[in-house]
């Protein structure tokens, strides 16, 4: 029997500004619940990553409400929300000198007493995470040493390595080839689908937020330009005004999705250019 889907994280009426741009964000109303995956689209600057640091509870909105459980996510002190929520930035660090299960390892540092002290459980959920990112042959490797992709990977086994009930990566097969992406977005809707994590990520690539992701978000300018599944979202008809391009929209054999292609410039930028 399925799980009922239970909320996790709600945003409500939530912006965001700068000093050079007090009203940059928002208003952003959704919601998160388990068993979801959100994909978050839109062209370069449209606030994607900002969105997605708000609802890790990185920054604070300026006005509206964030809540994890109910609770307003900044009346939740960090260690329990990095018990809930795990975040992935679009470049992470790379720890010189660590190796990359002395990375995957920090992210069990949430869930250990008082941060010290690996157990062996520690351990086999550090390995199991290296293992479902194909990054187990990179264990005693420093990671200083690992090509950008495979670093990435090792960070999202960190990130899974939380246990999180929501999963938050922003970008995180930019680094990737074309086996490694499909491998990170199939690797997370199976967790999606089995084990009722909730999910949020950033990515530019829109036909893999089709096929992988239940919910899609479009951001244009900061603004919520189009929200709901991706058969709603994911079309030339909302897609076109938002980046300015010419699309068609392709069904192929397999699934459900229809793929995407660019065919050319929109006629203002076109003028534009």
């Amino acid at each position: 029997m399925t799980k009922p889907s239970q909320t996790i994280i709600g945003a409500d009426a939530v912006t965001f500004g700068f000093e050079a741009r007090p009203n940059f964000l928002g208003p952003v109303t959704m919601q998160i619940a388990s068993g979801q995956c959100w994909g978050i689209v839109g062209p370069n600057g449209a606030g994607k990553s900002t969105l997605l640091r708000l609802l890790a509870g990185i920054v604070l909105p300026k006005s509206g409400v964030i809540s994890l459980d109910g609770v307003p996510l900044k009346d939740t002190d960090d260690r329990a929300r990095a018990r809930r929520i795990s975040f992935l930035p679009q470049n992470p660090t790379r720890e010189i000198g660590l190796t990359a299960r002395q990375v995957v390892l920090m992210g069990r540092y949430p869930h250990r007493p008082f941060g010290l002290f690996e157990s062996a459980e520690d351990f086999a959920i550090a390995d199991a995470s290296l293992t479902a990112t194909e990054t187990t042959e990179f264990a005693g490797r420093s990671l200083s040493t690992l090509s950008g992709g495979e670093a990435q990977r090792v960070h999202v086994a960190a990130a899974l390595a939380q246990q999180p009930a929501v999963l938050m990566l922003d970008e995180p097969t930019s680094a990737l080839d074309l086996y490694h992406q499909i491998a990170i977005f199939s690797m997370v809707r199976r967790l999606v689908d089995s084990d009722g994590l909730a999910s949020v990520i950033v990515t530019h690539d829109l036909n893999l937020a089709a096929r992988y992701c239940t919910h899609v978000m479009l951001l244009d300018s900061g603004k919520v330009a189009a929200q709901g599944s991706p058969s709603d979202v994911i079309t030339p008809a909302q897609l076109e005004p938002v980046y300015r391009v010419k699309l068609e929209q392709v069904k192929h054999a397999h699934g459900s999705a229809a793929w995407i292609m660019p065919v050319g410039l929109s006629a203002g930028s076109e003028a534009n250019g």
